[in-house]
């Protein structure tokens, strides 16, 4: 049963109107309307105050069955879906999130699932707008009502979902306190980020990351190129014991350098081999740093 449902149900198990019930919460009859025909959902302080008029949980108002939460754990989430039917050049701008997981799944749609665990009205502050021209798709999270950038980065996961099978070149923006890459093939992955740490399982492809912060890359494993572009910026890139891969600093003033267990380490590149990480930019450093299975922990949210 939906949240609109059950308000309907218990509201009117309770022997009350629309207009009653607007008056006990002091807001408009026509909010509880929206509410009842799954136009909205209240905030937390109205999804709480009708919590306690009606002596219920908020997991159970929200159709969970009392003391289940989801398996990721989250309150609020709201879910764009877009079938897709050949393959396909993905542009994304996401905006702000405290979170971007970016994955390829065996499905036929665009998956776009925005959650939140304080952010009640997600479904309405946020509006997920999808445009389909010829090869391209363009994929854009907006954010409504005033809500700011700064509370997306604070309390806002965006998890998308490509199908596999209509994988073609991506392009991605975001400001984000973390970012995971996981099951993609694709010719390339172009990600614009503002974020401090990224993470990639199972990747194969080229992908370019543009980032002026410091980060940590972790890469589970190295299949393909990896490129930065940086200015002013140090930072590293995390790769599996036994990889082999080429290196190459290009640019002004930049620089590569190499860590195994921890510690400093002579040249680790491999010449002539197939994967390759690459430095780009002004002023800035690398290191690659080689470590064993199970000492570098990743940033999984389930």
């Amino acid at each position: 049963m939906t949240f609109a449902e059950k308000l309907k149900s218990i509201r009117r198990r309770a022997g009350m109107s629309q207009e009653q019930l607007a008056e006990k919460l002091g807001v408009s009859r026509q909010a509880v309307t929206k509410w009842e025909t799954d136009g909205g959902i209240p905030d937390i302080e109205n999804m709480m105050a009708i919590s306690t008029l009606f002596d219920i949980s908020i997991d159970e108002l929200l159709g969970r069955e009392k003391g289940v939460k989801k398996p990721d754990g989250y309150l609020f989430e709201s879910i764009t879906e877009y079938d897709i039917d050949e393959p396909k050049r993905y542009d994304m701008k996401l905006g702000g999130a405290k979170q971007l997981v970016l994955s390829g799944y065996e499905g036929e749609k665009l998956r776009v699932r925005l959650a939140s665990n304080t952010l009640s009205a997600i479904q309405n502050d946020f509006k997920v707008k999808i445009d389909d021209t010829r090869k391209r798709i363009d994929v854009d999270v907006n954010r409504r009502n005033g809500v700011s950038e700064a509370v997306a980065k604070e309390a806002v996961s965006i998890f998308v979902q490509i199908p596999s099978l209509y994988m073609g070149k991506m392009e991605c923006a975001v400001n984000a306190g973390t970012v995971e890459i996981r099951s993609l093939t694709c010719d390339s992955i172009e990600l614009d980020a503002k974020t401090p740490c990224i993470t990639m399982e199972d990747v194969s492809g080229v992908v370019e990351i543009n980032c002026n912060l410091d980060m940590e890359v972790i890469c589970r494993s190295l299949k393909g190129e990896v490129t930065i572009n940086q200015i002013s910026s140090t930072s590293k890139i995390h790769i599996p014991e036994g990889t082999a891969f080429t290196a190459c600093a290009k640019g002004v003033g930049t620089s590569i350098s190499y860590e195994k267990d921890g510690k400093p380490a002579d040249d680790l590149s491999v010449p002539d081999a197939e994967n390759r990480i690459e430095l780009n930019g002004i002023k800035s450093e690398l290191v690659i740093c080689m470590y064993k299975e199970g000492s570098v922990k990743g940033i999984f949210p389930f």
